[in-house]
């Protein structure tokens, strides 16, 4: 799971989930939780705004939870005016975002908070935090380097502290994310001259 529950800047929404598949034939969707809160947030009433392409018959749209369940391990949930298989099918892969409220969850972060961050590594800034990405499976920080953008997966095993106080992100990424590695054969020719 992404570490964000996050924001589109633009219109100060958070995304909390993303509807992965129909499950069964009365319109119930599986889905993906990026909230750590469920049962508050999916409540019969609760509203949210659909992330889908602009082709989709569902872009510009909203919708309106009617149920929400735990069923054989799985997030479910039920929408108003969706009432089959069929029609449940139209929504795979929609994201779902709802107004921003007050309350932030454990280890979340908008992504107004992130943007403009310096981003440590060791004892050295290497860049700003330009804008965060939105991806199905985690988010991205977009860092400005001297170098020019690197994309950083904000997980906690590459981005272990977040300190929005202090004004940074702490970073320990794998070899090859914010510098070259040497190619093997180049390393390789290099012993061999030795």
């Amino acid at each position: 799971m992404s570490r964000t529950t996050d924001v589109a800047a633009e219109k100060n929404q958070l995304r909390v989930g993303r509807l992965l598949k129909a499950h069964g034939l009365k319109g119930a969707l599986k889905l993906e939780l990026y909230t750590d809160n469920p049962e508050r947030r999916f409540v019969p009433g609760a509203k949210f705004t659909l992330q889908v392409p602009e082709a989709s018959e569902w872009h510009g749209k909203t919708v309106t939870v009617r149920e929400y369940r735990v069923m054989n391990g799985n997030s479910v949930v039920f929408l108003e005016g969706v009432d089959d298989r069929n029609a449940a099918e139209t929504l795979v892969r929609a994201i779902l975002w709802m107004d921003e409220d007050d309350e932030v969850e454990d280890d979340a972060w908008y992504s107004h908070q992130l943007v403009g961050l310096d981003v440590v590594r060791g004892d050295a800034v290497v860049g700003r935090v330009q804008r965060v990405e939105h991806l199905p499976a985690q988010d991205l920080l977009i860092v400005k380097t001297d170098s020019g953008e690197v994309m950083v997966p904000f997980v906690e095993a590459i981005v272990p502290t977040v300190d929005i106080a202090a004004g940074r992100v702490v970073v320990t990424p794998p070899p090859g994310l914010f510098e070259e590695v040497p190619d093997a054969d180049a390393a390789e020719g290099a012993a061999d001259s030795d």
